[in-house]
């Protein structure tokens, strides 16, 4: 058995054993010119359906779920990070979940090790944004910097939101608890912080493209060698399921729901158009693969289906 069989059999439940707990997630990987794209398993999340799909219209939903395998149990979408190695650069985006969110998630370094890339080895940290499961992995269990020898990156319109004090006292008393975490790990990475804004070049064949609402300052990044790209999307496109079948509906994931669904519809039009590969945070099989137009839906098709 392939490690990527032994993986994929542990989203299915079938290898949990020894795991603590947490699931064994797919990888994924892909080659565009000199660029080496690897996906890597930050575990997985254990959230109540309602999270996502509270402000959904629930006669609507319930085919779309039904179709998809979705039950009323807890949702436990994958956490996949992107590896992107180019000759002397070795980029992270995003960093996980870390020892303090949930059980389920905080594999990375095992995913890197497994890999064959040291904590050291990482020249460039580059953020999505700034929830739990993509932040606060960039410090280890004694609150310093995982990866001591990065260059961390961010948005500086997601900077700005998270670091303003006032943000704890005017997000919606549920993401409290986000918030107070970002400033904390926020406060321990400024140092070693750039900024950048939408529309960048932000290191050699990685463009930053705004992709708000998931959170005010959410960036994806499209990797380009040549012809060829590769578009990271973060949360932007959050799941497999309704995010493609009714992008515009609101999600009760995205913190400005309008802002997001319009993301989400351009997002989806363009790659479905432009046939980009696609890899999710939270897409299955290790997130890799491309959208596909059905009539006034999408559908994503993991790599190698």
């Amino acid at each position: 058995m392939t490690r990527r069989q032994l993986l994929q059999g542990a989203v299915a439940g079938t290898a949990l054993a020894g795991m603590g707990g947490k699931l064994a997630l797919a990888s994924d990987m892909a080659e565009i010119g000199s660029m080496k794209i690897t996906t890597l398993s930050d575990g997985n999340l254990n959230l109540p359906g309602e999270f996502i799909f509270g402000p959904m219209p629930k006669d609507k939903l319930a085919p779309i779920l039904a179709a998809n395998g979705i039950g009323d149990g807890p949702l436990t979408p994958e956490c996949n990070v992107t590896l992107l190695q180019d000759g002397e650069r070795t980029i992270l985006f995003d960093t996980g979940s870390g020892p303090a969110f949930q059980e389920s998630a905080g594999l990375l370094v095992d995913s890197l090790d497994e890999a064959g890339v040291a904590v050291e080895d990482v020249t460039h940290v580059v953020f999505t944004h700034c929830h739990p499961d993509h932040l606060w992995g960039a410090l280890d269990d004694f609150d310093d910097p995982l990866f001591p020898e990065a260059v961390h990156m961010m948005g500086r319109s997601e900077w700005d939101y998270w670091w303003n004090p006032e943000t704890v006292n005017t997000i919606e008393e549920a993401r409290t608890t986000m918030a107070v975490g970002a400033k904390r790990r926020m406060e321990v990475l400024e140092d070693a912080i750039t900024l950048f804004d939408a529309g960048q070049e932000i290191l050699p064949g990685v463009m930053a493209r705004a992709s708000y609402g998931h959170t005010p300052g959410h960036m994806a990044f499209e990797l380009r060698s040549g012809s060829e790209s590769v578009m990271v999307v973060g949360d932007s496109i959050g799941n497999h399921h309704v995010a493609f079948a009714a992008p515009g509906w609101h999600s009760g994931s995205d913190q400005d729901k309008e802002t997001a669904a319009a993301t989400r519809q351009s997002l989806l039009d363009q790659m479905s158009a432009e046939k980009t590969r696609i890899i999710g945070y939270h897409l299955p099989g290790g997130g890799m693969g491309h959208v596909e137009r059905t009539g006034d839906a999408y559908r994503f098709v993991p790599q190698g289906a």
